[in-house]
C-alpha cells in the first residue's frame, strides 16, 4: 500500500505486543478491501494505560485493540463502554466516538463466530468450563448471554470459580453458573457436553500439560474449543479427539475478534472468503514460529 496524508492508522495496545498475529489480519484485510489504513502494535506499560489511550485519541488514531494486561484497565479513560463489554468487565477493542472511544468485547463475539462456522451450537446445551481466570469469565458470560442452558465452571481454586459463578449469575440476572472444584466432574451427569478450556495450561513451550489428565473426563465432552492456538494441537485437543469429541483451538477466535474489530471501525462486513484466506495465514505464520 502507498502510505499519505490521508493514511488512517489503527494499532494495539499490550504489554507485551512483539508476537501478535493481528497485524496480519488487519493490514490484510485493509490491502484486500482497498482500505486506506495501517495496523501497528504499540507496547504500552501498565501505568501508561491512560496517557495511551489519551494519546491515541489526541492523534486520531482510527481504533484500537487492547491486550493483556490492559483490557479492565483501559475502562476508566474511555467515553464509553458497550453493555456486554461493562457486564464483562474488559474491553479489548476501541472504536473513535466525539470526545474519545467506546469500548467492546470482541473476544466472546469473536469466539461464537469462531464456533458457528464449526458448527458448533452454544444455545440450549450445558457446557463445562475449564478455569476461573479473565479469559474463562469472559466466556462464561458470552455461553449464558447466547443461551447456553447450564455452565459448569471448573477450577483448582473452588472460591475463585464461585466469585466468577456469583458474578456472572449477578449480572445476566441467572443461575445458569455452577463452581466446581476440578474433580466435579465425576458428579456431573453422565452427557455428553459441550467444554470450552479457558486456562494457560497447555501453552507452548508447555504444550504437554493439561489440566484434567483423567481420560474418563474426556468421555463427557462431544465438542471442544481450546482458546490456546499455540501449539496449534493441545494436549487437551488430543485427549478429546481420542475419546471421539470434535476438538478446536482458538485461532479462529483470535481470528474473529479481529475481524469484528475491523468491522466496526471501518463500518464494512467482511465475507467468508476473505476471513478463510487470512485464517491460512494465520496458521502458517503460527508454524514458523514454533
Amino acid at each position: 500500500m502507498q502510505i499519505n496524508g490521508k493514511t488512517k492508522t489503527c494499532g494495539l495496545i499490550g504489554c507485551p505486543v512483539e508476537h501478535t498475529l493481528s497485524p496480519i489480519i488487519h493490514n490484510t484485510l485493509a490491502e484486500r478491501m482497498g482500505h486506506n489504513l495501517v495496523y501497528l502494535p504499540f507496547h504500552v506499560e501498565r501505568d501508561d494505560v491512560e496517557a495511551a489511550v489519551k494519546g491515541a485519541n489526541a492523534l486520531s488514531i482510527a481504533g484500537m485493540n487492547v491486550t493483556v494486561p490492559h483490557k479492565s484497565a483501559v475502562i476508566p479513560f474511555l467515553k464509553e463502554i458497550d453493555p456486554l463489554a461493562e457486564k464483562i468487565g474488559a474491553v479489548n477493542t476501541l472504536v473513535p466516538v466525539p470526545g474519545g472511544y467506546k469500548g467492546y468485547n470482541t473476544d466472546m463475539t469473536g469466539l461464537q463466530r469462531a464456533m458457528e462456522t464449526e458448527g458448533i451450537t452454544i444455545e440450549g446445551r450445558e457446557a463445562i468450563l475449564l478455569g476461573a481466570g479473565g479469559a474463562s469469565r469472559a466466556v462464561a458470560f458470552m455461553l449464558v448471554y447466547k443461551g447456553a442452558k447450564r455452565v459448569y465452571l471448573l477450577n483448582r481454586s473452588l472460591q475463585k470459580a464461585q466469585a466468577v459463578a456469583d458474578e456472572v449469575n449477578k449480572a445476566m440476572e441467572c443461575e445458569k453458573v455452577a463452581a466446581m472444584p476440578l474433580e466435579g466432574y465425576k458428579e456431573l451427569p453422565k452427557q455428553k457436553y459441550l467444554c470450552i478450556q479457558g486456562t494457560s495450561v497447555g501453552l507452548y513451550p508447555n504444550s504437554r500439560d493439561v489440566v484434567i489428565d483423567d481420560r474418563s473426563f474426556y468421555e463427557l465432552v462431544d465438542v471442544a474449543v481450546d482458546l490456546i492456538y499455540k501449539p496449534a494441537k493441545t494436549r487437551f485437543m488430543e485427549l478429546c479427539e481420542e475419546a471421539g469429541a470434535k476438538a478446536y483451538n482458538g485461532l479462529k477466535m483470535l481470528l474473529y475478534q479481529g475481524i469484528i474489530a475491523y468491522e466496526l471501525w471501518n463500518d464494512v462486513h467482511v465475507e467468508d472468503a476473505l476471513a478463510d484466506e487470512i485464517y491460512e495465514l494465520m496458521k502458517e505464520e503460527t508454524k514458523v514460529e514454533e
